[in-house]
């Protein structure tokens, strides 16, 4: 239940459905246990009148009741089971909604070390057994318990004698059902645990066929997942052996307890004191009860697994980013011709590679409308300092400021408001050309989504495309060249205007004539702006105002191309290699 309660906070807004639920279910249980009174009635009342014709009507009379609460229970228990249903889909709904919501918003350092696939699982599987159990198995378990507990009761009122001998029995079953329950819960959250590596790996490789296929692993692929599912499948299986072990104790122990308390009653019918009618409510009420206990014992192992998708999930939501608005920011300074950016003497390290320093005492400063170009080898920390702009991480020491604004004390969405990017690898979401588009700045018409696709030369194409700019583009653009989702994304950005512009590779995926289209587009687009751009072909920067050369997270050069050039430094090598062929 601990774990379980962690759920309340999303049963809370539906108090009044969860009473009226709690009613029809009371209602229900109650309706059940009315019977082996009415059958008493029967029994005792039906057949002691001396005549044909009384014995008929009176006969007649209890059936009358019988169906009475036959009708009482059916009614009951469909609006219970529509109650609970409707609570079961809209808590899950929201819990789903809750968790998605709170991942998107973390930091690049929780994707680091959390896969994809994992997350998934999370949102799927555990939720889709929390719903199980919020939409059916509790509601089952709530009203057996009721009809067993009343079943009890009314044994224990008819039977004081016998029942309390049973009840004895019953207290040494429930203390083995314990160490069970605790062993079938742990059991649960490892094969939630290892459902959910089979589902990392098929989320990695599925984004990843083309690699996959070229290097003929499918084989090897299949064989990984094979395995993943199979320990998922071990897992499964000693989490059930054990849970089917625990019905069976709980079944069996409960149902030769009551049959003692039975023994007894029929020994007291034959000694004359109870009735036929009696035992038989007696009967009814022992069935009732063994068949609760049943029930409660398959919902019990239904509760375990859910209180170990529950803890997953409260994992989930109870992680904190450590990137997040400050309680009380600052207001940013207005910018007028583009922003301006400094990093100030910044160190920094990624969470997962605290060892390896990417930024050492790094400073650079960039007026407002200029165009600064990033160059380096790889792992020179270029891509870093874009990732510290728009803050997914915070720096280990030195200062990030936009506008003459540290971007720790201003709120997230109004620094990133003023950043518009486009990375190396083109994000196309499934959803149409326009509406991939309009990504940029939502609430956007379709004829500033036109303009900024003309301005990105990327209108003709997608007036070509069979449905114009409603044309669906597949799973990550799959019906696209690599070129096109590229004028996607710069559409994209052009579309936001915001006052820095940060380029990351913008032309690589473009062939020769989409490079001098798209470069054309982006001197445009760069006007009346500040500009940062990362680049490995050195042909797209030369007209930058100045190109800063970087190694080893730091700066190393800084200057024009021609003056870069002329110094013959790193710059001037890379240029060699590039232009010298």
């Amino acid at each position: 239940m601990r774990s379980l309660s962690g759920l309340l906070p999303f049963l809370r807004p539906y108090r009044g459905r969860i009473v009226l639920a709690a009613v029809f279910l009371v209602l229900a249980a109650a309706s059940t246990l009315v019977f082996p009174v009415a059958l008493r009635g029967l029994i005792d009342e039906g057949f002691i009148a001396s005549d044909s014709g009384s014995r008929v009507m009176a006969l007649r009379e209890h059936f009358v009741a019988l169906f009475g609460v036959g009708i009482a229970l059916g009614v009951f228990s469909a609006l219970r089971f529509y109650m609970v249903s409707w609570l079961g889909e809209r808590v899950t709904a929201d819990l789903r909604s809750a968790v998605y919501s709170h991942v998107v918003r973390q930091s690049p350092e929780f994707f680091e070390t959390n896969q994809t696939g994992e997350v998934l699982s999370r949102l799927t599987t555990d939720t889709t057994l929390v719903q199980t159990v919020v939409g059916s198995s509790l509601s089952m378990g709530l009203r057996n318990a009721v009809m067993g507990v009343g079943a009890m009761i009314m044994l224990i009122v008819t039977n004081p004698v016998v029942m309390t001998q049973v009840l004895a029995i019953l207290v040494l079953i429930v203390l083995p059902t314990v160490y069970f329950g605790r062993r079938v819960r742990r059991l649960s959250r490892a094969s939630q645990d290892r459902v959910a590596d089979s589902s990392a790996i098929a989320a990695e490789v599925l984004n990843a066929v083309p690699v996959v296929q070229s290097y003929l692993q499918e084989d090897r692929e299949a064989l990984r997942f094979g395995e993943s599912t199979e320990r998922a499948f071990a897992t499964a299986v000693r989490r059930t052996r054990l849970r089917s072990f625990m019905v069976a104790f709980i079944i069996s122990a409960t149902f030769g307890a009551l049959l003692w308390g039975l023994y007894q009653g029929t020994q007291a019918v034959l000694h004359g004191d109870i009735s036929a009618g009696h035992l038989g409510q007696t009967v009814v009420y022992v069935i009732i009860l063994v068949g609760s206990v049943a029930v409660l014992s398959e919902v019990y192992g239904d509760l375990l697994r859910a209180a170990g998708a529950t803890e997953r999930l409260m994992e989930l939501l109870q992680l904190r980013s450590p990137v997040v608005s400050p309680p009380a920011p600052e207001p940013l300074p207005a910018s007028s011709g583009g922003a301006s950016v400094a990093l100030e003497n910044v160190t920094f390290r990624y969470p997962s590679r605290p060892q390896h320093p990417t930024l050492i005492d790094f400073s650079l400063g960039v007026a407002p409308g200029e165009t600064v170009a990033l160059v380096g080898p790889s792992g020179a920390g270029k891509s870093t300092v874009f990732q510290l702009i728009l803050r997914f991480y915070d720096v280990e020491s030195g200062a990030v400021r936009i506008d003459g604004a540290r971007v720790e004390r201003v709120a997230l969405d109004a620094l990133r408001g003023r950043i518009g990017i486009v990375p190396q690898d083109s994000v196309i979401f499934s959803a149409d050309a326009m509406e991939n588009i309009r990504y940029g700045r939502p609430q956007a018409s379709d004829e500033e989504v036109i303009a900024a696709a003309t301005a990105a030369y990327a209108h003709d194409f997608i007036s070509a495309l069979p449905e114009g700019y409603k044309t669906f583009l597949g799973e990550r653009g799959v019906r696209l060249s690599g070129g096109q989702r590229q004028r996607i994304s710069i559409a994209r950005a052009m579309l936001k205007n915001p006052p820095l512009l940060l380029l990351d590779e913008a032309t690589s995926a473009l062939d020769a004539e989409g490079e001098r289209m798209v470069q054309a587009a982006l001197e445009s687009a760069m006007r009346h702006r500040t500009t940062i751009v990362i680049a490995h072909r050195l042909s797209t920067v030369q007209k930058a105002d100045r190109i800063v050369v970087m190694e080893a997270g730091q700066i190393v050069e800084t200057g024009t191309h021609a003056e870069l050039v002329a110094a013959g430094g790193l710059y001037s090598r890379l240029a060699a290699l590039q232009f010298d062929r």
